[in-house]
């Protein structure tokens, strides 16, 4: 085990503790597509209901930006990519339940909740949002990672 003890004085940290048996398998989520071995990291790994979905940019099966310039079509390029795959886990992104969002211009910023509104239809996560200078990818406006618990979104 972990060491962890259930007596956390963090709220948010005994919850997640309660929520995830910490003997469950980690399964990797790709969408059925093959993963490189030379990336390190995964793009959504889901313990029991939990789903951390990796910091992710508006791109195309060919890791080509789709809206160059255009931070609001990036972002749904963003949580299209999220829906699906927590609807191969069983989920949507309703089961979301918190969001980091990294931005290089504010710049039509503020469209981006209209985007986050067309997928949260059920319910809200929270989030964080931080301005940065540059993101590794190129032409890249936004890059957003998530949490989602399934099966925690309230019905439609």
């Amino acid at each position: 085990m972990y060491g962890f003890e259930r007596k956390v004085k963090f709220k948010t940290f005994t919850w997640i503790l309660e929520t995830i048996d910490m003997q469950e398998a980690r399964e990797i989520l790709t969408q059925g597509k093959p993963w490189p071995d030379r990336y390190t990291y995964v793009p959504a790994l889901r313990i029991g209901n939990m789903v951390w979905l990796s910091g992710t940019t508006g791109t195309d099966e060919t890791g080509t930006i789709t809206a160059p310039g255009d931070i609001v079509e990036q972002t749904r390029q963003i949580f299209r990519k999220f829906d699906a795959l927590l609807k191969a886990a069983g989920g949507s992104c309703n089961d979301i339940v918190q969001t980091h969002d990294f931005f290089v211009t504010t710049e039509n910023y503020a469209g981006t909740a209209d985007v986050r509104r067309e997928f949260f239809t059920t319910a809200r996560p929270t989030s964080s949002g931080v301005k940065v200078a540059a993101l590794l990818r190129k032409d890249a406006l936004i890059e957003i990672s998530a949490m989602a618990v399934i099966g925690s979104a309230p019905a439609a």
